[in-house]
């Protein structure tokens, strides 16, 4: 059984101990406790942020999402977009001492397109083969064209992991995972603490000045805020819009704002025996949405400080569609298209992650949707087992969030895909999974946006997902911290960033 962490005693804890730290360990205040360590696994947002000190990617990006080299140097594309070249960077070793090259890219591929544990097969199920071309070049052939295969090696299927470690531990690596990040794991207790410390032999050390990490699982934004103002932590993620004022009228600590990719949507389950019968009615969905107002949201819980949208993509990228706009709330429609369905009352339970800003967002979501006929109760849980409930198809209607991928590919097909590796809702329509495969196909914006918009006109109508509004990326941090850059996935990168005394 977990161990249950009083919070209050945390917060004293934390600021107990603040005066016996080491200038050299930052601590980092996450939402949520990660799940797995193992890139093969894990889906969290939080675990996402352990990795960017743990495990290095093939490909990283900049703050603009901008593709940089990480573990591969350079890489190229074939005529025919069937054949990605990847040239490795030289000298690198896992932190278990293996060697990193390009026998290890193949291991790691073939891990996550094979392991029955592994959540990463449809993101790289376009790749036919890899082959090993010498020991610092390595080819993916595809079985068709996949644009967004740079932008999936980004992420947790670019991360590479030391192949003999992974094999000998199998599906029980997360609980020592060996990779080649600036950072090497030493100890987890479950929601507690994660501690790292430094990988001596990383190959780009003289970028990193902080000799350990330690990550803190604490939902209750009081608290982070708190123990920020205290000292004990050195940074804290997604702050509450409303706690924005506080940290910048202290001097002792700094605020950072950027814009995310981060998105939060409704999941409504429409394809297990758990769902709510009447949601499975396309014209209920569209009253439910009909009876959601995105703005009044934004500004009764986030400040006016969030970007109301309904649409996987930040409004003014390049994949955004300004031809669906967000649709205003019409309560009127919302209890016309009730009555239609037969249904003028719809009874369902909507989980949320146990956190004071996410349950404050479902109760206005409660409150508003009431009114059209909707008699919504909301089951709060901690945010792992709310990911495995939603996995099995365990609910009848979730909201939840994604973080978000530079390629729009990685917002859109892996949830609204019929084998999408988040498809919790068993959404399927063909039509659009045809518009999505052909936007794979081509690398031009133009010609890709054209497949997007035919697909949102689909899955926008048949509302399988909400999206509600896209958050901005609000750090506190201690003003002794020095180096910390965002960027638009929200990650915190440890390199560059150091601690004054």
């Amino acid at each position: 059984m977990r161990r249950l962490i009083n919070f209050g005693i945390l917060a004293a804890a934390l600021s107990l101990s603040i005066g016996q730290a080491q200038a050299s360990t930052l601590r980092i205040a996450l939402n949520e406790d990660p799940d797995a360590l193992d890139p093969a696994i894990g889906v969290s947002f939080a675990g996402r942020d352990v990795f960017a000190s743990m495990c290095d990617k093939l490909v990283d990006i900049d703050a603009k999402l901008n593709y940089l080299p990480q573990l591969a140097t350079e890489w190229s594309w074939s005529a025919d977009n069937l054949t990605l070249t990847m040239k490795l960077r030289p000298n690198v070793v896992f932190q278990d001492g293996e060697p990193f090259d390009a026998e290890a890219v193949k291991y790691n591929i073939e891990r996550y397109q094979t392991a029955p544990f592994s959540k990463r097969k449809t993101e790289l199920k376009q790749v036919k083969s890899v082959e090993v071309i010498d020991p610092l070049t390595v080819a993916f052939h595809l079985s068709e064209p996949s644009a967004p295969l740079v932008g999936v090696l980004s992420d947790r299927a670019g991360m590479m992991v030391a192949p003999k470690a992974a094999a000998a531990a199998g599906e029980k690596f997360s609980a020592n995972p060996v990779c080649s990040g600036p950072y090497k794991f030493k100890s987890r207790v479950a929601q507690e603490k994660i501690t790292l410390e430094k990988f001596d032999r990383y190959w780009n050390k003289d970028a990193i000045h902080i000799d350990e990490i330690e990550f803190y699982p604490v939902p209750d934004t009081s608290v982070r805020l708190a123990n920020l103002q205290s000292g004990g932590f050195d940074i804290i993620e997604r702050v509450a819009p409303t706690d924005m004022a506080a940290i910048s009228a202290n001097k002792s600590l700094k605020l950072v704002v950027s814009p995310a990719t981060l998105y939060y949507q409704l999941s409504i389950n429409i394809g297990t025996p758990a769902a709510a019968e009447p949601l499975k009615n396309p014209k209920v969905r569209e009253a439910l949405e009909a009876a959601i107002d995105r703005k009044v949201l934004n500004q009764v819980v986030f400040n006016g400080e969030y970007v109301p949208n309904n649409q996987p993509l930040l409004p003014g990228s390049t994949y955004y569609d300004p031809d669906f706009p967000v649709p205003p709330r019409d309560l009127a429609k919302a209890k016309r298209l009730l009555k239609e369905a037969g249904v003028e009352h719809v009874a369902f339970t909507m989980t949320v992650a146990n956190n004071p800003i996410e349950l404050q967002a479902a109760q206005v979501i409660q409150s508003m949707i009431a009114e059209a006929g909707f008699d919504m109760k909301i089951q709060a849980v901690e945010a792992n087992t709310l990911i495995a409930a939603t996995q099995k198809g365990d609910y009848q209607a979730v909201y939840t969030f994604w973080s978000g991928r530079p390629d729009p590919d990685g917002n859109i097909t892996i949830w609204q895909q019929c084998d999408g590796a988040l498809n919790w809702s068993r959404y399927c329509n063909p039509a659009t999974d045809a518009a999505l495969a052909k936007a794979r196909q081509v690398t031009d914006p133009a010609e890709r946006l054209k497949f997007y918009k035919e697909a949102a006109s689909h899955y926008l109508a048949d509302r399988a997902y909400m999206v509600l509004y896209h958050i901005k990326w609000i750090y506190g941090t201690t003003a002794k911290l020095e180096g910390f850059t965002p960027a638009l996935d929200g990650l915190i990168r440890p390199q560059g960033m150091s601690l004054k005394p």
